[in-house]
């Protein structure tokens, strides 16, 4: 089942929908048209959704699988990143070929310990979307990921229950700011300013019982041009383990996403390619879709900035 996020004509409001054929099933409409009232009103975000647990998730397989149904035309909508606003992002490395052939060699710790960053829920972005161009980098690269997102909580969980709790996967693109990413990562700290401008997801999820990750085809093409294929093959840690790992000390809670890092070549800095403004970047992956956005142009700071940066670099 892929499910979505949506909008129409010009009403703001995003509500969760499910794809059949080039149609958009609007779930909280289709809902109330069969006198089902969990969601109680014409809208329903995923992230409310995913909340409900396995009860939400049991109540949309009925509503799919119940008539009447509330249609509309894929081409009559408008689709979001399928959670808009994640509960939170964490990215990971468990790619062996991409950590070796971005940095050279492989450190001992990544095959110990499952590295990652906390990405920014407020910059992220659906498909079709343009991507900004931020000032201070000249080198922006894509990332060719999946993510997995859950929809239960998690806390000192077993790999089983890990498992037991990821509803589906989407496409996850990770730019990568990668001049400034490694200029703030030799202090010792960071990513920051390199990745949390923006982050990609869509076009949808993909619930866990319709897709087999480490098979799935993946595909990157600038501008029509294939410049990535391959998947995702073996992890060091599946999505399982960290997840168990990662709840023993802290709490995951429904609507955490978790990236899986780029698979081989899989992004412009292992090519020594690199994207430039008003490209299309568009991430495949086999079962899921394609997600498709334009680079913006390289933003300028304001005058007044440019004078505070010039102050703080002396």
């Amino acid at each position: 089942m892929q499910i979505v996020s949506f909008s129409r004509g010009d009403d703001p409001q995003v509500s969760v929908g499910v794809i059949e054929g080039s149609c958009v099933l609007d779930v909280a409409r289709s809902a109330l048209d069969q006198g089902q009232t969990l969601f109680g009103s014409e809208t329903v975000a995923l992230l409310e959704l995913l909340r409900m647990g396995d009860t939400g998730m049991e109540a949309l397989r009925r509503i799919v699988a119940a008539e009447p149904k509330v249609l509309h035309e894929l081409s009559s909508v408008k689709l979001h990143a399928p959670l808009p606003r994640p509960n939170t992002i964490r990215d990971f490395m468990l790619v062996e070929e991409h950590v070796k052939n971005s940095f050279g060699d492989v450190p001992d710790e990544w095959y110990k310990i499952p590295v990652h960053w906390k990405g920014n829920p407020d910059t992220v972005f659906g498909p079709d979307q343009v991507v900004p161009w931020p000032h201070y980098t000249d080198k922006l690269d894509y990332e060719l990921e999946i993510a997995a997102v859950i929809n239960k909580p998690l806390f000192e969980a077993t790999p089983e229950q890990a498992l037991d709790a990821i509803v589906g996967y989407t496409i996850f693109n990770d730019w990568s700011a990668r001049d400034i990413q490694f200029r703030e990562m030799s202090v010792g700290i960071g990513p920051a300013f390199g990745k949390d401008f923006a982050t990609s997801m869509g076009p949808c999820l993909v619930t866990a019982d319709s897709i087999e990750i480490t098979k799935a085809s993946m595909e990157a093409r600038i501008n029509g041009e294939i410049w990535t294929k391959g998947g995702l093959g073996s992890m060091v840690f599946s999505f399982a383990q960290v997840l168990a790992l990662l709840s023993y000390d802290q709490p995951l809670n429904p609507g955490d996403v978790f990236g899986s890092g780029t698979i081989g070549r899989g992004c412009g800095l292992e090519l020594d390619r690199w994207i430039k403004p008003g490209d299309i970047v568009e991430i495949e992956v086999e079962g899921i879709g394609i997600l498709k956005n334009m680079v913006g142009q390289k933003k300028q700071l304001p005058r007044d900035l440019i004078k505070l940066t010039v102050a703080l670099s002396k």
